[in-house]
């Protein structure tokens, strides 16, 4: 089973052989059960902070989590790399209160270590861009369904796995 990110840390990324075994089991059984409409994330609230709104990779983000049952908020931090320490925690702590994880689509990654580093929620490091390791798993997942399909069946294990 992959384990679950601990608090203040980035998810998984999904790089070891367990990882993605337990990752490619979790979408597989999701694949299967996508027709019964199953919300097994009703009741979360994620956050999506992206500099660029309405980009290919919000779109796929929310999708995926919506379908899940998810509530996904599109938040502007007005952090930068240069934002102070108190800045960051202080911002990390309000997003802890009210998100049960943040998505951080096209930041710099040492802002998004900086924050996961100071919240006690998931923080995905671009878990819905093709850059993530976890856009090359979803062609493991057979030809059963469309390349799109089987893309959200991959973010949607990723946050099975990492949000509680």
């Amino acid at each position: 089973m992959c384990p679950v990110p601990r608090p203040g840390a980035t998810s998984a990324d999904f790089s070891k052989p367990d990882d993605v075994a337990a990752l490619l089991r979790q979408a597989r059984a999701l694949s299967r059960l996508d027709a019964a409409g199953l919300k097994l994330m009703q009741g979360k609230k994620l956050a999506l902070v992206s500099p660029r709104p309405g980009d290919r990779d919000e779109g796929e983000f929310v999708e995926a989590a919506q379908a899940l049952g998810a509530h996904v908020s599109f938040v502007s931090l007005g952090l930068d790399e240069g934002s102070s320490a108190e800045q960051i925690a202080a911002t990390a702590g309000l997003l802890a209160r009210l998100y049960d994880a943040v998505e951080c689509q096209h930041l710099p990654a040492t802002l998004v270590g900086r924050i996961a580093s100071s919240t006690t929620v998931p923080v995905f490091a671009g878990l819905a861009t093709n850059e993530h390791p976890t856009a090359a798993l979803a062609e493991f997942l057979g030809e059963g369904t469309t390349p799109a399909a089987r893309r959200r069946s991959i973010l949607q294990a990723a946050l099975l796995l990492s949000v509680q």
